[in-house]
C-alpha cells in the first residue's frame, strides 16, 4: 500500500492522555501511530530517573517537535512509586482539564511491564480520556535480535520476572518449552545457577540492551561465570533449542 492509499491516523483528540509504546531502544522501532500522536501532543510525559537520565526521553529525541511542554516523571530507586505516580496523574490531570493532548512514553509496550499502566489506572479512575498504543516489547526485539524465535506450533511460551526466589523460578523452568527471563539485573547469578541446574544452558541465549550501539548478545554458556547483567537484559530459552525443530 502506497503513502497515498494508507488511511491517515486521526488528529489526538484535544483532553485525551495517550500512553505510546515507543519499542525498545532502536528510534526507528516506534510506530507510525505513536509518532503521529508525538507530532501532534501538546505535552510530552516521561518517566526519568532522579539524576534526570530518561531512556524514554532519549529513543524518540530525533521525533519530538520544538516547543513541546514536558513533564519528567522522576522515579527514586528503592522508594515507593505510588506518590511519584499520584503527583504525575495530578500533573497530567491538569493540563487534560485544559484541554491539552498529552503523550506519555513507556519503553517497549505500555500494558507488557509498561510503567504506564500506573498512571493509566489512576487517570482512566478520575474520568479522563486515556487511550494506548501499543509498541514493539522487548521480547519480541530481543527475539528478532538473536534470531530465534519464541515459539511455534503448541509450544507453551511463559514469561519469568528474574526477581522469583530460585525454587519458584525451578518450578516454572521445569516445565515450560520456552521461556523469557526478564528483569535479569542482580539477580542474574541466581537464574543461571537454576538454568544450569536444570541442564538448559545450551538451549539459552543471554541478549542485552537489544537494538542499541551497545547491544551485547552471546548464548549463555559462553559467558564468564562472574558476568555481571544489567536491568535491561533478558534469557530466551527454547527446550528443542530451536522453535522451528
Amino acid at each position: 500500500m502506497s503513502s497515498a492509499e494508507r488511511p491517515a491516523t486521526p488528529l489526538p483528540v484535544a483532553g485525551t492522555a495517550y500512553g505510546l509504546g515507543i519499542g525498545p531502544g532502536e528510534p526507528d522501532l516506534i510506530t507510525l501511530k505513536a509518532y503521529n500522536v508525538l507530532q501532534k501532543a501538546d505535552v510530552i510525559a516521561y518517566p526519568a530517573l532522579e539524576d534526570g537520565v530518561s531512556l524514554a526521553r532519549q529513543i524518540v529525541d530525533p521525533h519530538i517537535p520544538e516547543g513541546r511542554i514536558e513533564i519528567a516523571i522522576r522515579i527514586e530507586m528503592g522508594k515507593p512509586a505510588d506518590p511519584v505516580y499520584d503527583a504525575a496523574a495530578l500533573e497530567i490531570g491538569k493540563h487534560l482539564a485544559d484541554g491539552k493532548t498529552v503523550a506519555v512514553l513507556c519503553e517497549g509496550d505500555p500494558f507488557f511491564y509498561g510503567s504506564f499502566m500506573y498512571l493509566f489506572g489512576r487517570l482512566a479512575d478520575a474520568g479522563y480520556p486515556v487511550k494506548t498504543v501499543p509498541g514493539v516489547s522487548s521480547m519480541m526485539a530481543c527475539a528478532a535480535q538473536l534470531g530465534a524465535p519464541l515459539a511455534a506450533k503448541n509450544d507453551v511460551l511463559q514469561v519469568i520476572p528474574g526477581p522469583l526466589d530460585a525454587d519458584r523460578l525451578r518450578e516454572q523452568l521445569a516445565k515450560t518449552d520456552a521461556a523469557a527471563i526478564i528483569k535479569l539485573g542482580r539477580h542474574f547469578a541466581k537464574v543461571r545457577a537454576v538454568i544450569d541446574e536444570l541442564g538448559l544452558t545450551d538451549r539459552a541465549r543471554y541478549i542485552e540492551r537489544a537494538t542499541l550501539e551497545t547491544q551485547k548478545m552471546v548464548p549463555l554458556g559462553e559467558l564468564p561465570s562472574d558476568a555481571k547483567a544489567p536491568y535491561f537484559s533478558m534469557i530466551l530459552i527454547h527446550r528443542r533449542g530451536d522453535a522451528w525443530r
